[in-house]
């Protein structure tokens, strides 16, 4: 079983409920004064701490990915690093395929029924930085009928410092897709599931940083180019959509407000409208009041001209932080903008919460996008 598993996590609770109630129930002939009794006390002890806290380690990283496998987890990953050839003048080539995975549907292994995942690493001849993806080709990609067709695209991000693996594993983004566009409630669309952090370790927060990663060039620029290059995808903004949460909802709307040429509709899920600074970004505007200005999201509603562009935002009543801050956002976008939104009744900064949202911000995204 899995890391990322339900079982695991269910049996990690259930053993500590158990241990607990052990503990209680044999405690009273465990109080003799004795070496062999203290010795008891202390192994129950123990054996309850550590199952606890295995519980609620397990909980956290089931809820926000941070390790995708026990591997992982015990920094024992064994595959092998792949090269990326950043002579792109030479090798002409800015998308490689390295590897491709089934989706977890049924026949999955029958692209044309189930779709493809595709691993890829992408370069950016602008932005000169390398990330890798991982793209969803629904089974429409591998049918005949479909065969001379572009496809609409969306990116979705995971928040910082997430995992791309997450949107797989975790928010099952490939799955609820493939399901949607079954049932005829969202058309066939291509999906570039990736995280925001494209210059590790350092979170950017999706800018062109002064002397430091252009990020907003990466994925405004490089990425729709190279992917469009390989895959049937079509180039204008009105073909691509952008999906996040968390940071990578900020991104989304940051680049549909920024960039609609790029990406005509931007969606976030529990995403805020302003950049932190803290030690992760570091110094993210050189200085530049109007730097800092042009990324705030809720500065740009009073400031700037509004976007064509469709912005969706999710939050919750209860749970979330950035609720009053997303009806300020609301309030505040005019024509020609479009803004939707989703709020839970409750419901926190988590992938239980997202999980909720994500199929109804798919369906409203495939209404969106044209192919």
């Amino acid at each position: 079983m899995g890391l990322t598993s339900k079982k695991v996590l269910l049996l990690a609770v259930i053993a500590a409920v158990v241990l607990f109630a052990l503990t209680i129930w044999l405690w009273p002939r465990l109080s003799k004064r004795s070496i062999p009794s203290v010795f008891a006390r202390v192994g129950m002890l123990l054996a309850t701490q550590i199952t606890m806290i295995a519980a609620l380690g397990l909980f956290a990283n089931y809820s926000f990915g941070f390790y995708a496998s026990w591997a992982d987890l015990f920094g024992q990953e064994q595959e092998p690093g792949v090269v990326v050839d950043h002579d792109n003048k030479a090798s002409g080539k800015t998308v490689q395929v390295v590897g491709t995975q089934q989706v977890s549907v049924p026949r999955g292994s029958v692209p044309r029924v189930a779709g493809r995942i595709d691993k890829v690493n992408v370069q950016g001849p602008q932005s000169k930085i390398a990330s890798p993806a991982f793209v969803y080709l629904p089974p429409e990609y591998f049918q005949t009928q479909y065969a001379k067709r572009q496809f609409p695209a969306s990116v979705v991000l995971t928040g910082y410092p997430g995992t791309a693996e997450a949107l797989i594993k975790g928010l099952h983004y490939p799955q609820t897709a493939h399901k949607l566009s079954k049932e005829g409630k969202m058309q066939p669309t291509i999906l570039v599931m990736m995280r925001p952090t494209v210059a590790p370790p350092r979170d950017t927060e999706c800018m062109d940083i002064p002397h430091g990663p252009q990020t907003e060039t990466f994925f405004t620029k490089d990425l729709r180019k190279a992917l469009s290059d390989q895959y049937r995808i079509g180039t204008k903004g009105a073909n691509w959509g952008i999906i996040g949460d968390s940071t990578g909802g900020y991104c989304a709307l940051k680049f549909a407000m920024r960039h609609p040429e790029a990406y005509g509709t931007g969606a976030a899920l529990s995403g805020y409208y302003k950049a932190p600074i803290d030690a992760t970004t570091g110094s993210l505007f050189g200085g530049s009041k109007k730097l800092a200005n042009e990324n705030n999201l809720l500065w740009r509603l009073k400031h700037k001209g509004m976007p064509k562009a469709n912005l969706l935002v999710t939050s919750s009543k209860r749970g979330e932080h950035n609720y009053k801050d997303t009806l300020k956002f609301i309030d505040g976008v005019k024509q020609p903008a479009r803004v939707s939104s989703m709020t839970l009744d409750s419901g926190g900064h988590n992938f239980n919460t997202w999980r909720r949202e994500i199929p109804g911000v798919l369906q409203w995204l495939g209404s969106r996008l044209t192919a």
